[in-house]
């Protein structure tokens, strides 16, 4: 672990100061011979053309929002798909498509920063998000990512990206990066990843399901990882990109309210439990403090305006929301020079009720 750790250091991570002369280090790989877990698919064969509504869909390679953004081939691993293909995470036999990832249903639980709902629309977020392990239990899960949303309960439409554990979903209680989408509040549209047709890959790399190469080691290291989810000026879909690489995005054709931008963007961790009993930790499963190697953190907060213009969150547009406070917390820190906006979350579970 530590020669590897060694290893990021000297060639792939870039050094910066943290919370208490920290030292954060930017994962910019995912983990290394893991390409047999994926299937390199010929990019108009990949699932998303499966929806009906993507039939005649041309594939988007620019994107011309906030910044002069392109899909790029120069993020490149060991292993990689050909090019004309692109990296589809091979769905675990037995693996579960559903998902709950709102305070609505019981066993979830939540510590994040979300905009107030004051009629403002956004066009993206993005963070710098911590990676941590956890070992978790089947009928667990938990995440740390980004949120953007907006409809009514029964017409929601939301987008979620970051990392999570997620024994039923991937067979192992391993940190992969993770994403999510429905067109109706969790009802019959809506899938992780790849599992059902939508989200658009444009990567030959094995991004979305893949595992990190490192995590944060607590006291000692805080590895993490950019994301940015944004809604593209020309086109209206949704691109996400990871470090310097647009991986792909969400067609505006599988969204109604999210077509008129996002009207709420949370941050942070969330909790699920399919029984009454334990719930998994949070974060790196320890209450927030100010040591960024010792907490489970985003930092350098980004929102995009309506006007397609990324700026710091401004506090008094946000709230805090930790539902169990004996289970997990939140902690705002504001705006610093060398963290930007950020915030501490986390916590160790326990029984927090159902």
């Amino acid at each position: 672990m530590a020669l590897h750790l060694a290893l990021c250091l000297c060639v792939y991570l870039l050094f910066s100061q943290g919370a208490e002369g920290s030292i954060d280090v930017r994962v910019q790989n995912f983990s290394m011979g893991v390409l047999q877990d994926f299937d390199c698919v010929e990019i108009y064969k990949q699932p998303a053309f499966q929806h009906p509504l993507l039939k005649n869909h041309k594939i988007q390679e620019t994107f011309s929002s906030y910044e002069d953004l392109e899909r790029s081939d120069n993020f490149e691993t060991k292993e990689q798909c050909p090019k004309g293909t692109v990296a589809i995470l091979r769905q675990r036999n037995g693996s579960e498509s559903f998902h709950l990832n709102t305070a609505e249903y019981p066993g979830q639980h939540f510590a994040t920063i979300e905009t107030m709902l004051d009629e403002s629309i956004y066009r993206g977020a993005e963070a710098e998000i911590s990676v941590h392990s956890l070992n978790l239990q089947v009928n667990q899960y938990s995440k740390s990512q980004i949120w953007l949303e907006n409809g009514r309960s029964g017409q929601l439409n939301s987008i979620q990206a970051g990392w999570a554990v997620h024994p039923r979903l991937y067979g192992d209680s391993v940190t992969r990066f993770t994403i999510y989408w429905t067109g109706d509040g969790y009802g019959k549209t809506g899938c992780y990843n790849t599992q059902c047709p939508g989200f658009v890959v444009l990567s030959r790399n094995p991004k979305i399901g893949n595992h990190f190469s490192g995590s944060s080691v607590y006291g000692k290291t805080s590895i993490y990882f950019r994301m940015q989810i944004f809604q593209d000026r020309s086109s209206g879909n949704w691109g996400l990109k990871l470090d310097n690489e647009v991986i792909g995005y969400w067609p505006k054709e599988l969204f109604k309210e999210l077509n008129k931008g996002a009207s709420l963007v949370r941050y942070g961790g969330n909790t699920f439990m399919s029984t009454a009993e334990i719930s998994p930790p949070m974060g790196n499963a320890y209450f927030p403090v100010a040591d960024f190697l010792k907490t489970a953190h985003f930092k350098n907060v980004l929102i995009v305006d309506s006007n397609y213009k990324r700026v710091n969150v401004e506090e008094k547009k946000l709230r805090l929301y930790a539902d169990i406070f004996q289970c997990f917390r939140v902690t705002y820190w504001g705006y610093s020079k060398a963290n930007g906006v950020s915030f501490s979350f986390g916590g160790p579970g326990g029984r927090c009720g159902y």
